[in-house]
């Protein structure tokens, strides 16, 4: 495609689309989704910047292949649930660090499950961005 309009709009809305996905990712991190609903936006909004542009220019924006990225993701996500069976627990069990913590605050709770979403992100990111992409080459 061709269009100006398209293409302007395109580069002002990744960026909007890729800090919601952020956001998303954040605020699921103690709810079950986050890392799976992010990453659909995320690449959501790769797809409109390759309908907007060009699959060579979305390459350049994504900075790494996207099939790495799907299995970096997979690698992550494997080690979360690993972590927790090394801590002698079951696989995928939650382990959790507060930090900031003191006797009227819980600080803020960092786990496994978001390391778990952190994964699950970069392999639905990966995924989508490597099907559409190849889906775009494949038509030029």
């Amino acid at each position: 495609m061709n269009s100006v309009v398209l293409t302007t709009v395109a580069r002002l809305l990744v960026g909007v689309m890729l800090l919601f996905s952020l956001f998303l990712l954040w605020r699921g991190h103690n709810e079950p989704g986050g890392g799976f609903i992010g990453g659909l936006v995320a690449a959501a909004a790769f797809v409109v910047y390759t309908l907007a542009t060009s699959p060579r220019e979305a390459r350049a924006l994504l900075h790494a292949d996207p099939g790495l990225v799907a299995v970096i993701g997979l690698a992550i996500a494997t080690a979360s649930g690993l972590l927790s069976a090394l801590a002698g627990k079951a696989f995928l069990s939650g382990l959790w660090v507060f930090l900031g913590a003191s006797e009227t605050s819980k600080g803020l709770a960092l786990g496994t499950p978001l390391i778990f979403d952190l994964g699950v992100y970069l392999a639905v990111v990966g995924g989508v961005a490597a099907m559409v992409l190849a889906l775009e080459e494949s038509e030029s």
